[in-house]
């Protein structure tokens, strides 16, 4: 039979490592109900729509001329911002796409990032993607193009 170890034992034992504790404590058995975000509506009613003069991507050369935003726009449910993109594959090769978009507040605050991704276009190709974003983001979020990675599809 396995005696229980005497108080003497187990303090050494805690000063040498050889025993460890944990504590689990909770403030609350019952979860706090949900709450779904509201949107603010935009200045003009409906969902907020990109400027009609959209901002192009940093410098307008090689990849990046070959996206542009539109429909830029806050979901009034969620609150998360969305784009759509139009890729259109300017090389004569066939290539791949992604594209990095951000979403600004009033202030230029960055407040969601998304991606819209094309695989295989064709030279001459035309895709449409969606870029969402997934952060809570005010009425008035605009869309801007920070990367746009293209590569070669190999075949």
């Amino acid at each position: 039979m396995r005696r229980r170890p005497r108080k003497r034992e187990l303090r050494r034992q805690a000063r040498d490592g050889g025993i460890g504790a944990v504590a689990v404590v909770g403030l609350s058995s019952r979860p706090a109900p949900r709450k779904l975000p509201v949107a603010e509506a935009p200045p003009s009613g409906g969902t907020a729509k990109a400027d009609p003069k959209e901002e192009p991507a940093a410098e307008e050369t090689g990849a990046e001329a070959d996206v542009k935003l539109s429909g830029c726009k806050v979901d009034p449910l969620t609150t998360w911002p969305s784009v759509n993109v139009e890729i259109v594959n300017g090389t004569e090769e066939t290539a791949n796409y992604v594209v990095n978009v951000e979403f600004v507040d009033g202030d230029g605050t960055r407040v969601a990032e998304g991606l819209a991704v094309a695989s295989d276009l064709a030279s001459g190709q035309r895709a449409k993607e969606k870029a969402q974003g997934l952060g809570k983001s005010p009425a008035g979020t605009k869309c801007k193009v920070t990367k746009v990675t293209r590569y070669s599809s190999g075949g």
